[in-house]
């Protein structure tokens, strides 16, 4: 229990929801060897008591960063994810990048967030009809101009200063992400795969990256965590 928190965390749901199933073995990063307890079928088992242990650690420094009132930014850029990233970022009231990540997000925030408030001045321009006045092919500029600009900004544009901690749920694939964050001081959460370097993430969550149903299970106890602290 943290914060009056309760963490509640079951080998068996995270059997369940495939959150064991690492990647073949010839994709092994010597560094996650320590959380390897088998093979099955060539493809490499995470311990899930590892797993526990970790994402306990994890989740217990999520629900601190809660009790003060800190900023999480979730990122999870893999097509079969982003819904589900998106959906508990919302639920969480934090903000989020679920498309392409775009270089300098941490790094050059400033020039980033100098974007973010154009597109949320084109946004309420919208909203308050002052594009009416413009020509109808003016208009479809426009439209397609905040397509573009929503697709790469509506995560974050209420994030006015860089994120006390970003939690990456494929390290791999958002590895730019965790190499701004740390340059910047900015923790890391981090779920590992077995084919991934776990020294990229400040708290480490040894698990299937790949598969639906080990996300949303890793997601729901993060969420669970933060609507509990709050």
């Amino acid at each position: 229990m943290v914060n009056d928190v309760k963490i509640n965390l079951s080998v068996e749901e995270m059997a369940k929801a495939g959150v064991n199933f690492g990647h073949t073995v010839s994709r092994l990063h010597p560094k996650m060897k320590q959380y390897v307890a088998g093979i099955k079928n060539n493809v490499h088992i995470i311990d899930l008591e590892k797993t526990a242990k970790e994402f306990e650690n994890a989740l217990k420094f999520i629900s601190s960063l809660i009790d003060e009132g800190k900023t999480i930014l979730f990122v999870g850029t893999k097509i079969q994810i982003k819904e589900y990233v998106k959906t508990t970022a919302e639920s969480c009231n934090m903000p989020f990048v679920v498309e392409r990540w775009l270089g300098g997000t941490l790094t050059n925030f400033e020039t980033i967030s100098k974007r973010v408030k154009y597109f949320r001045d084109f946004e309420i321009k919208k909203a308050t009809g002052d594009l009416d006045k413009y020509t109808k092919k003016e208009r479809l500029l426009f439209d397609k101009e905040l397509v573009i600009l929503k697709n790469k900004f509506e995560g974050i544009k209420n994030l006015t200063k860089l994120p006390d901690a970003v939690l990456i749920l494929d390290l791999k694939k958002d590895i730019t992400c965790a190499k701004e964050a740390r340059k910047k001081g900015i923790k890391v959460i981090g779920v590992v795969d077995t084919n991934t370097d776990p020294t990229l993430a400040d708290y480490i969550v040894p698990a299937n990256d790949d598969a639906i149903s080990s996300i949303k299970y890793l997601l729901e106890k993060i969420q669970e965590v933060i609507q509990g602290a709050k």
